[in-house]
């Protein structure tokens, strides 16, 4: 169909995200691509809503903001900020298990590879992913609940688990634009294309869009 190519698609996602002023995208001017911050917000946000997690970062950060301050922290301290966010807990001993380790291993700097940010505790292929896309610039493709659902949803792929969207969406994306996806899809998954009772009549790409899993348009 003309006017469907994914670039152009990608590109009124991303239109439609910054217009509709998503929380990925506020989060995302507040963190302003400083790695270890950037780390910390990705890591933290995991089945959390941006918002949240942007509140549980900004009173850390006001606490304490260098892996050190972090690491030497109480941890029931920690968890006391980081109330609010999704398995804080685990979280809280997870971000000083990682800030320990970037002080022994990295000289206190957040790595810039795949194989060195995954060996970080609690760091996924996602959160990975978005860092090396979105802080230092690679060509990544990270793949979190909005890109795979957005990815199935307008049938460019039909996969089940995220790690196959990564897969399908690097075969089928120019690699150009690899790093532009994830923030171009949550932006618009957070604001447009939700996950119940998506804004199909409000949608600039809906006449490219299968609609896969969704009723027909009244």
């Amino acid at each position: 169909m003309e006017g469907c190519d994914k670039p152009r698609m990608i590109s009124l996602m991303l239109k439609e995200g910054t217009e509709r002023d998503a929380p990925v995208l506020r989060a995302r001017e507040e963190i302003n691509c400083n790695p270890f911050k950037a780390l910390v917000f990705t890591m933290l946000s995991a089945r959390t809503r941006d918002q949240s997690t942007l509140g549980a970062t900004k009173r850390l950060f006001r606490k304490a903001s260098t892996p050190l301050e972090i690491a030497e922290m109480d941890l029931g301290k920690l968890e006391k900020i980081l109330y609010g966010v999704g398995f804080y807990h685990a979280k809280a001993r997870n971000l000083q298990a990682l800030c320990r380790k970037l002080i022994s291993e990295h000289e206190g700097k957040v790595p810039s590879h795949f194989e060195g940010l995954t060996s970080l505790p609690g760091v996924g292929r996602k959160t990975a992913n978005v860092m090396l896309g979105q802080v230092f610039e690679k060509d990544a493709i990270a793949v979190d609940v909005h890109v795979h659902r957005i990815s199935n949803r307008l049938g460019w792929v039909r996969t089940r688990k995220p790690e196959e969207t990564e897969i399908e969406l690097m075969r089928i994306i120019p690699k150009k634009l690899w790093k532009r996806c994830n923030i171009s899809m949550v932006s618009f998954g957070q604001t447009l294309c939700i996950p119940r009772n998506p804004k199909c009549a409000e949608c600039p790409i809906r006449k490219c869009c299968k609609r896969v899993g969704l009723p027909k348009m009244k």
